[in-house]
């Protein structure tokens, strides 16, 4: 499959500190991929080369085929993570606007507005202030503005960030419509993708499948109850405890699973061996699990991880 974007070794140094070290990967068309990392690991350098906004040190980018983003700019859409409409205008201006930045027509612009609108379930609002929509209402329509031009290229910074579950899949919906029509997204969030990048100190650290990014992780056990941590590191296909949390006596472990291991069988053996477990429950890697496995960091990861792990449990 060609790639829409191709990224050769490239850095990015500030002076004496370097932001991006030696970056090299590829998104293929029509897919939608995560671009995913702890503050400080060098993404917002990494999204401002690709959209040309900034050089880079060294290296190469190849974006729809040109060698630089605002040669293609009106072939791109790009939510940033700081949203900014007018607050005065009505969302069909406000879209219709964005639009004709991008070079389309205002008519065609309006005209396409209200039909998305509409699809969001904004058709009620169309006519209303900006400053009068709900933030869920107002991220929805800053979207639609982004791709009110039908941009071949779509990158979209925390996309879901503070969105309740019914407005993320709204989003949801318009994210996977883009790329069935042909569009590839590059997302700061671990939703919907067919592949992943992860970066920590401004190198990648993973490129594949989010599948293949949980695999490198353990699975693990979360016990609740009056639980010794050395018996239940005792328990069959046990690698490893560590407590979560502790109260009046009440601990909450987790204990990771050996390559192979069973939940089943370390919770018979708990059971038969007389341990108080309360709650036992097996839990699946989560992408955040997965960086930590593949850097040996336990960072402050950034919301936007935390969000996608938490939303896959």
């Amino acid at each position: 499959m060609a790639a829409a974007l191709t990224l050769e070794g490239v850095s990015k140094r500030y002076g004496d500190f370097q932001a991006v070290r030696d970056l090299s990967f590829q998104v293929e068309k029509g897919t939608i991929c995560g671009f995913l990392g702890p503050n400080g690991a060098g993404k917002t350098s990494t999204l401002r080369m690709i959209l040309g906004l900034q050089a880079a040190s060294s290296g190469r980018i190849d974006i729809l085929g040109a060698d630089d983003g605002r040669k293609v700019r009106d072939r791109i859409g790009f939510l940033p993570e700081e949203r900014g409409l007018y607050k005065k205008m009505t969302p069909v201006d406000a879209i219709a606007f964005f639009g004709a930045l991008k070079g389309l027509p205002s008519g065609e612009g309006r005209r396409r507005a209200r039909e998305m609108l509409d699809a969001q379930g904004l058709g009620a609002s169309k006519r209303k202030k900006m400053k009068e929509l709900s933030k869920g209402m107002a991220q929805k329509v800053q979207l639609i503005a982004s791709v009110v031009h039908r941009p071949e290229f779509v990158i979209l910074d925390e996309p879901f960030s503070g969105l309740d579950p019914v407005n993320q899949q709204g989003l949801e919906a318009v994210i996977r419509q883009l790329a069935a029509d042909g569009a590839t997204v590059l997302q700061h969030a671990e939703r919907l993708c067919d592949k992943v990048v992860l970066l920590a100190r401004g190198r990648k650290a993973f490129e594949g499948t989010v599948t293949e990014a949980r695999a490198t992780s353990k699975r693990f056990l979360e016990l609740e109850g009056v639980i010794d941590p050395a018996a239940a590191a005792a328990l069959p296909g046990v690698s490893g405890v560590e407590t979560i949390s502790e109260h009046d006596g009440v601990r909450v472990l987790k204990a990771a699973l050996a390559a192979g291991g069973r939940g089943q069988e370390a919770l018979k053996a708990a059971f038969l061996g007389g341990l108080d477990v309360r709650r036992f429950e097996l839990r699946e890697p989560t992408l955040h699990d997965a960086f930590i496995s593949l850097t040996g960091d336990n960072p402050d990861i950034d919301q936007s991880v935390k969000t996608a792990a938490e939303a896959a449990r």
